[in-house]
């Protein structure tokens, strides 16, 4: 048997809160978790809306049941199955929206912000893509190990790495986290690491003061 891999045209979707104008300083590519809707996983980041600011929510372009044949749609940028392939397109996916949002606006500051699965993809996507952020941040997901950190140092010196962990988040144990912030210290990776009080969520209070410190 012989597989044969073939490149189509898709068509995929993004959400928006705000208007691009001359005013904006601000962009924020905010990708989401694990069986999640991008729709609805954009309305965590209307407390940092305002005018200077544009927030856009890409979807992963695997859409599914959540309950098996019915029930909620949900959506995930991967699975183990074909993995190499799937992260080639929805990087090219993500570089796409990128550039549609960017000619639309002035210079900015680029934020991307993965959470849970969406962590991966975002950093697949700041390492792999055309579009270099200002600041990384990875909101309760994991660096993926298959990013090779010295080979890619000059990508990652071109912006600032943030983690964020609630303390008690029900998918990383204190142990996992000590555990896994040694890794990431042992690549010498650079990175800002901010605890929360809550759970596996992107919370309005840290949302906000991460807003602040980066708009300084």
């Amino acid at each position: 048997m012989k597989q044969v891999d073939i490149k189509i045209e898709k068509t995929a979707r993004y959400f928006v809160l705000g208007t691009p104008s001359d005013k904006i300083t601000d962009v924020w590519f905010v990708c989401h978790g694990y069986g999640q809707l991008a729709k609805y996983f954009i309305q965590w980041f209307e407390p940092i809306l305002n005018e200077n600011t544009l927030i856009i929510a890409p979807e992963g372009l695997s859409r599914f049941y959540w309950n098996g044949f019915s029930g909620n749609v949900v959506a995930s940028w991967m699975t183990k199955e074909e993995r190499n392939s799937d992260i080639d397109d929805y990087v090219q996916y993500l570089d796409k929206v990128a550039n549609e949002v960017l000619q639309k606006v002035m210079k900015v500051n680029i934020n991307i912000l993965g959470f849970s699965q969406g962590a991966s993809t975002a950093t697949r996507w700041a390492v792999l893509g055309k579009t270099t952020p200002t600041n990384l941040i990875l909101w309760a997901g994991a660096f993926p190990t298959d990013i090779d950190y010295l080979n890619n140092i000059e990508t990652f010196n071109k912006f600032s790495l943030h983690f964020f962990i609630g303390d008690s988040d029900e998918l990383f144990s204190e142990e996992v986290i000590r555990q896994y912030l040694e890794e990431i210290k042992k690549k010498e990776i650079q990175f800002n690491l901010s605890r929360y009080n809550g759970g596996h969520k992107v919370l309005t209070k840290p949302l906000l003061t991460l807003q602040k410190n980066l708009s300084k």
